[in-house]
Formats: structure tokens, sequence, C-alpha cells
């Protein structure tokens, strides 16, 4: 599918805002490191989760104390989450996921692009494999 085709926006029922499926995330979640990134996700849980891939991204404050350089990161994961949510969206699993910056330092825009593609791919290969519902 070309880039024109597919859908690169983040609407606001992909952000993950629930403090109760945010609790379950951190308590139940599996995660996995991927410099400069650390996935926290979830597949099923005893709360009912959202029909598409929700979203929190952190960036802690005790690393970036200033709040224009944790703004600045999270647009640039937001920026590279929208253009490769589709490999989420092949899957058709439910989701919750956590992105959190680990970096040391403010990584450019490009690089994060590739991280975030490649961190997304191994967390496809994790996901359980499911039956395709249109078939």
């Amino acid at each position: 599918m070309t880039e024109e085709l597919r859908d690169v926006s983040f609407p606001v029922g992909e952000r993950l805002k629930s403090k109760k499926l945010i609790g379950e995330l951190f308590t139940k979640g599996s995660s996995f490191s991927f410099y400069p990134f650390r996935f926290i996700y979830l597949t099923s849980a005893s709360v009912p989760l959202p029909g598409k891939p929700a979203l929190l991204i952190s960036i802690p404050r005790k690393r970036y104390r200033r709040a224009t350089d944790r703004n600045l990161l999270k647009r640039r994961i937001r920026e590279a989450y929208r253009h490769h949510k589709h490999r989420l969206h092949q899957k058709q699993i439910p989701i919750v996921l956590a992105i959190i910056y680990i970096g040391k330092e403010k990584m450019p825009q490009q690089d994060i692009n590739s991280q975030m593609k490649d961190g997304l791919r191994r967390l496809t290969k994790q996901l359980p494999q499911t039956e395709d519902p249109h078939a």
C-alpha cells in the first residue's frame, strides 16, 4: 500500500487516557527495550481493550528537565508512530501500547523514525497470530 493511501492520522481515539488501562498496562503488560525506546504492551486484560491500538508516549522528567525538550521528543515519536502504525493495524489485535523514551540524548527525526519502524516490526513479531476476520 502506498503512503498516500495509508491512513497516517493519530486521532484522539487512539490515545491511551484511561487510568485503569494504564494501570493494567504497567502491572500486567509485557515489555522489551529497543534503544532509544522501551515498549510496554498488553494484548488481553480483564478490562475490555479498545478496537484499535491505543498509545501512550512518555518522556522521563528526570532525564529531560525542560518541558520543551520533552514536548519536542513526544512530537517526534508521535510523527514516527503515525507513519508506521499500519504494522499494528495489519495484525488486527486489540493492543494497548506505551512507548517510553530511554535515550540519553535528543535524537533527530530520521533516527527516531528508523528506530520506531524497527521497534514496531519487533513488536508485531512478538504478538500472537490471529486469523483474518474478513476471510
